[in-house]
């Protein structure tokens, strides 16, 4: 139990690190949105949803973490020494310790970090982007996640610890927890960095239940932690192209946007020519 709690420690702990080496970058980024805020946003920097979003440059730095972990977690499924002994003896430990434990909690608690997102919004918190936006991007880092993890799942075909089918790597409920802990962390990074890595702990806790339950190997939630931050890491470089595509009000004086009305929703089109 102490191994275990001591690995999901150093999970937590190298994350935060590199991020924080981020810091000065993400300064300098939050103080270009600022000069820029009078002309395209309100007084807090936030952008509205009909102005572009400021496009990233790659930053190698930022996917240390999720490429180290994927790495380890495709070595382990190929190794048969030292990295394999570590997925059996975990899980191992766990199963002695727990041999009854089936909490399903993981099912709702990998949704946690994006569900505080949209909470904190609602409570008057501003996070970086309005909801549109933000709601675009947690949905662009979903795709993403939901391909890689899916293709990967196929194409490598590991059998679970509980040997009830031979998807268990990557872990997609990890993924898909530390996508939604990056995506909450994207956004309120420049707001309150407490409230931006709060969301690692509910990930690694729902990767700690996947092994619990005794659904995955100890690797298998390592590299789901990668691919998770990865998609969203991902989401935020391409979404600024990816609206830039599709928003013909800089071009046209046209402008796209959601509506709801009488039980229906839709997308308007509303402009002059």
């Amino acid at each position: 139990m102490k191994r275990i709690f001591g690995m999901v420690l150093l999970m937590g702990a190298m994350i935060i690190s590199v991020h924080a080496q981020q810091v000065s970058v993400i300064s300098s980024l939050n103080n270009q949105k600022d000069s820029l805020s009078s002309v395209n946003g309100d007084s807090t920097g936030r952008w509205y949803a009909g102005d572009d979003i400021p496009k990233r440059k790659f930053n190698t730095r930022a996917f240390i973490i999720p490429a180290v972990f994927i790495g380890y977690g495709f070595a382990a499924v190929y190794d048969h020494g030292a990295l394999k002994q570590l997925d059996l003896s975990t899980k191992d430990e766990l199963q002695e310790d727990h041999p009854r434990f089936a909490a399903h909690v993981d099912d709702y608690l990998q949704l946690a970090p994006a569900a505080a997102v949209y909470a904190l919004n609602l409570s008057g918190l501003k996070g970086k982007h309005n909801l549109f936006d933000a709601s675009m991007l947690y949905l662009t880092s979903s795709a993403i996640m939901g391909l890689s993890t899916h293709l990967v799942k196929q194409g490598v075909g590991r059998m679970r610890p509980d040997f009830s089918g031979i998807n268990s790597f990557p872990s997609g409920h990890t993924a898909s927890a530390f996508m939604a802990a990056e995506f909450l962390h994207q956004e309120y990074k420049g707001v309150n960095p407490w409230i931006s890595y709060a969301g690692y702990f509910v990930a690694t806790t729902t990767g700690a239940l996947r092994m619990y339950n005794n659904k995955h190997w100890f690797s298998d939630v390592v590299a789901g932690a990668g691919f998770g931050i990865a998609s969203t890491k991902i989401a935020c470089l391409i979404y600024p192209y990816m609206k830039g595509v599709f928003n013909v009000k800089k071009r046209s004086g046209f402008s796209l946007m959601p509506f709801y009305q009488s039980g229906t929703t839709g997308l308007m089109l509303a402009g002059r020519l």
